[in-house]
């Protein structure tokens, strides 16, 4: 599972026409455009029993911060550009939109630590995977398209907690449920 929010469909949309043809590249194993989001915090496994406390504590979170204005703007690579395992979009924000993210997801991984579920660990940095390498490689012509791109802003007015179903995708890919949704402010 994982906590995340979703863009709208018009802001999908917006950057899967960016990316077009573009997708045709034969090494990047595109994320599904159904799948695109900004994971808050990622929880390797939820027993039944935590998931009540987890979905209360999410609210409470949620509740506690003011819905902000976002867009999916420029890119990057992790590790890095010159041997890339991911590709991904950034998030234009300003400065109290993204402390209002920053909060957020504190507050996603303290819900679940709160609900006896361990987040991972990793450091939060903001951004929607775009696609995935099999193997590191160069792709700074792929940032540097990226750092092009503007998408529509949109109002961030909630979180979901989404469910992951292993190989039940198409093509054995994950396929993803939101199990619910909760609302800021």
């Amino acid at each position: 599972m994982f906590v995340a929010v979703q863009p709208p469909d018009d802001a999908v949309e917006h950057l899967v026409e960016f990316l077009g043809p573009r997708r045709e590249h034969g090494d990047l194993r595109w994320t599904s455009s159904e799948q695109l989001h900004v994971t808050l915090a990622f929880l390797a496994a939820v027993p039944d029993r935590a998931l009540d406390g987890l979905v209360e504590g999410l609210a409470t979170a949620a509740s506690r911060r003011t819905p902000f204005e976002a867009r999916i703007a420029g890119g990057g690579a992790f590790p890095d550009a010159a041997r890339a395992r991911v590709l991904w979009a950034g998030l234009d924000l300003g400065a109290a939109a993204r402390e209002e993210l920053d909060r957020l997801a504190v507050g996603a991984r303290s819900a679940a630590n709160h609900a006896g579920v361990a987040p991972d660990g990793q450091r939060f940095r903001p951004h929607v995977t775009l696609a995935r390498l099999g193997r590191p490689q160069e792709v700074t012509r792929w940032v540097r398209l990226l750092d092009t791109y503007a998408g529509p802003p949109w109002t961030v007015d909630r979180v979901a907690l989404v469910a992951s179903h292993l190989g039940e995708g198409a093509r054995r890919r994950p396929r993803h449920e939101v199990v619910t949704e909760v609302v800021l402010g």
